[in-house]
């Protein structure tokens, strides 16, 4: 009975098919690491010729990504700039992975000296990471339509044109909402579409883009029964898994898809080998490129016609990035020759030219050297000149061993490229940090162990003709070459996981102390000689300051959690900052913490982004310019009226001078209890005031009398540059008439301007001006909903009208801070360290 039953059970599904890894696996099981390298070594140097043209149309047509995304933004920029802040972003990019990460940073610090702010690039970059997933998707959809084939895929041939024509149907949508000139909704989202020729140019850009970098590819191959459109159609499938893989360069990803479905229909190793040489011309040359480039730029700095330059001032600050990722791919290098064999014919020209041990050592170590260029990489990327003195250090070591360990001279000369550029562009690593400080971040150690991954399964193809043994590990000849390359991984392995180790384990920075009152005379000093007023918060003594090396620049900032929060742009000398930002986010992350730079100024981005740091907008600060404030005028009425109803009033204006303000201390503190109690609140701290005697009488005061009583008052904080003007405490007292603090602010506008100062500060409008753009961010749409409709916690849509009617000029602040839900855990910390704890927070 039982086999009855058996036998009327549905036949079992079929097993599916291997994971591409593993497919590739099987492959490479086929073929040898002597194929591979032969195959690679009898390409005709034409083709290469060819897949290099093919490599500067793709790269040409990739400056058009980039256009196209300012023009959507409204962007105008020198197409020389955007072409270099294209090339290098894609240069760089391409080889790192992260996209939208490392090539939008270089975007970042290209573009925003031109207007654009942190938002404005990021839709650039969103504009740039869509129309590149779209072409791909017309890319491919037009290959299978004009194919109606593509090798390797399990598709019967009849479906492949239908479904070509169902990629299709995105780009198309896109296309008919352009040009009927509305936009696409989806629920509750809604996306501006792009001006129909700003579509069409994109498409064709992104078509030329890929057609030519797979045209690359395909004069490379071997011949291979497949149409070019149809494999066109592949290439952009493997190039779209590559991507979503995340993996640098989409090693791996892209070969599994390449060989799988077209190496059935060529030798395996001929494959593999154009493969590698693809990756030489699309890869490494234009990174190559970018490096030599960025380093010219870098050492024209003093050529008076390149100093007013915009494509020279901003080449020269992706420098370091180029240069990080150039040595990045290098240390690969070392690391793969390592478990790689060399050429029989040259290994027997240094048996006669070298004895084994040194032979032995210099294999052994130019593979540690190549783990220490890639840590080393990190450093390069942030500036470190403890990194770079490193570099310089490792790269003619490694070139000189490239050579005795196999007469390496393609592995020798690009080093020596390395070193070139390394020092054309000593002035761009002047930050004083020694290397070994630098903690290695998830992301670095994961690159260093699929490095490691990758080079096991690389070492296992190159000798997989070489039966493991124990006696291999202890086997010193000229010829065996396996037990060095199994030397080599051993010797990777335990240096990776040191320095694994290092980060992981290392002990946290000490913590913060308080500013002690030398400390805070120290910043008196330096704030005093400064155009901005902020600095004088340093005086609360409720901080903690960071100095530069040099002295001359301080950091203010205090803890909440795990946030390290500096209230505004460091203060002092513009040319410590660099150096400050840098220690300050090092010493944060070094204590297990986040840094977080609360009101900083747009000029100033750039610091942050170089410190890997996301800048988010918070609001607007209002500027009164004096020299053009008065109260003449039929748009200044309401001023005029609020002005004189004061007077009627009986409101008399006076200021207090700083020597004078112990003496009124009494009175001020009256007002100050009686407003406190007034509006049931708590003293708030960090970014504001408090009422301190000690502080307090740190600054002048300007005061409102009724009938010779104080009234309303407000702080102010000045500097001797008479620049700018702020205030800081406001109160008033309950018998104050309507309207006092108008009067006060407009005795205030008008005095100071009288007294010769530039500018007036009236503080800053938390969340106004976000973008209302249907593709701003879930951090602006949820700052635009809290600024409409947040009344109940606080009047930020009241704060921005009082302060609107003096016709202030609105300059954006940002936080700066990194990503993912970094930024909203900062702006809780921040709320709570302002209103002094918890319950500051709960009860105002």
């Amino acid at each position: 009975m039982r086999d009855d039953r058996s036998r009327r059970l549905p036949p079992p599904p079929p097993p599916p098919p291997p994971p591409p890894w593993v497919a590739l696996s099987h492959l490479a099981q086929e073929i040898s690491y002597d194929d591979v390298m032969a195959a690679l070594r009898a390409t005709p140097s034409w083709q290469v010729a060819v897949a290099l043209g093919c490599t500067a149309v793709s790269f040409l047509a990739l400056t058009l990504y980039d256009r196209s995304a300012l023009s959507y933004v409204g962007a105008r920029i020198p197409y020389g700039v955007v072409s270099v802040a294209s090339f290098c972003a894609y240069a760089v990019g391409n080889t790192m992975g992260f996209g939208p990460l490392t090539a939008g940073a270089i975007r970042y610090r290209f573009y925003t000296p031109y207007g654009l702010e942190p938002e404005d690039v990021a839709r650039v970059i969103a504009f740039v990471t869509a129309a590149f997933g779209i072409g791909l998707l017309s890319t491919t959809g037009l290959g299978l339509l004009i194919a109606g084939a593509a090798p390797g895929l399990d598709m019967p041939e009849a479906l492949l044109r239908p479904a070509g024509a169902l990629l299709l149907v995105v780009p198309a949508v896109l296309l008919i909402a352009a040009f009927r000139g509305g936009a696409l909704r989806f629920r509750q989202h809604r996306l501006e579409t792009p001006a129909p020729r700003l579509i069409v140019q994109q498409l064709a850009a992104t078509v030329i883009d890929i057609t030519a970098a797979g045209s690359a590819l395909w004069i490379l191959l071997p011949p291979i029964d497949v149409g070019w459109t149809g494999f066109i159609a592949v290439y952009a499938v493997a190039i779209g898994l590559g991507v979503l893989s995340h993996v640098p360069a989409g090693l791996g990803v892209f070969e599994t898809v390449i060989v799988a479905l077209v190496g059935a229909q060529a030798d395996t190793g001929q494959v593999l080998g154009a493969l590698l040489l693809y990756r030489i011309v699309y890869h490494v040359v234009p990174l190559l490129l970018a490096a030599v480039v960025v380093s010219l730029l870098e050492t024209r700095r003093a050529a008076a016609r390149l100093a007013t330059s915009g494509l020279f001032r901003e080449g020269v600050r992706v420098v370091p990035p180029v240069i990080a990722a150039l040595a990045l791919l290098l240390g690969g290098m070392l690391v793969f020759s390592g478990v790689t064999p060399a050429e029989d014919a040259r290994l027997d020209q240094l048996a006669v030219l070298l004895s084994l041990p040194i032979v032995e050592g210099a294999h052994f170590i130019s593979s540690i050297l190549g783990l220490l260029l890639l840590v080393t990489a990190r450093g390069l990327a942030y500036r470190l000149d403890g990194a770079w003195w490193a570099a310089v250090a490792i790269t003619p070591i490694a070139m000189v061993l490239s050579l005795m360990k196999g007469i390496a001279l393609t592995e020798s000369t690009l080093l020596g490229i390395l070193l070139v550029l390394l020092l054309l562009a000593r002035d761009s690593f002047k930050r004083p940090a020694p290397l070994l400080h630098q903690v290695l971040g998830g992301r670095w150690l994961m690159t260093i162990a699929v490095l490691l991954v990758s080079a096991v399964a690389v070492l296992f193809f190159a000798y997989k003709d070489v039966d493991y043994a124990h006696e291999l590990w202890w086997q010193f000849e000229f010829s065996a070459e396996a037990p060095r390359g199994l030397r080599a991984l051993l010797g990777l392995t335990i240096l990776a996981l040191g320095l694994a180790a290092w980060s992981l384990l290392r002990p946290l920075a000490p913590p913060a102390t308080e500013a002690s009152d030398d400390e805070i005379e120290k910043a008196r000093a330096i704030f005093a000689a400064q155009p901005d007023t902020q600095g004088q918060l340093a005086l609360m003594g409720d901080k903690n300051l960071m100095f530069s090396a040099d002295g001359k620049a301080f950091i203010m900032y205090g803890r909440q959690g795990r946030s390290w929060i500096a209230l505004g742009d460091p203060v002092g000398e513009r040319s410590s900052w660099p150096e400050l930002v840098w220690r300050f986010v090092e010493t944060a992350r070094g204590a297990g913490g986040r840094a977080v730079f609360y009101q900083v100024e747009p000029p100033h981005l750039s610091l942050y982004a170089d410190a890997g740091l996301t800048a988010f907008k918070l609001g607007e600060e209002a500027m009164v310019e004096l020299a053009g404030f008065e109260l003449k005028g039929s748009k200044r009425a309401n001023l005029r009226h609020a002005y004189n109803k004061g007077q009627r009033d009986g409101l008399v204006f006076e200021m207090i001078p700083l020597e004078a303000v112990p003496s009124h201390m009494a009175e001020l503190r009256a007002v100050s209890d009686e407003w406190l109690a007034l509006h049931n609140v708590r003293e708030k701290r960090f970014s504001l005031g408090a009422f301190d005697p000690a502080y307090v009488a740190c600054q002048p005061v300007a005061v409102l009398r009724r009938e010779g009583k104080v009234v309303a008052f407000a702080t102010l904080m000045l500097t001797t540059l008479k620049d700018e003007v702020s205030v800081d405490l406001m109160r008033f007292a309950s018998d104050a008439p309507t309207g006092s603090m108008d009067f006060l602010f407009i005795s205030l506008l008008l005095h100071f301007k009288e007294q010769g100062y530039g500018r007036f500060n009236l503080g800053m409008a938390p969340l106004a001006g976000l973008p209302e753009s249907s593709a701003a961010t879930l951090w602006y749409r949820v700052g635009r909903a809290v600024f409409e409709h947040g009344e109940r916690f606080y009047n930020f849509a009241g704060l921005h009208s009082f302060k609107g009617k003096f016709s202030p000029v609105w300059e954006p602040r940002y936080l700066a801070v990194s990503g993912g839900m970094n930024p909203m855990i900062a702006l809780a910390d921040i709320t709570v360290l302002i209103s002094g704890g918890w319950r500051g927070v709960v009860a105002k």
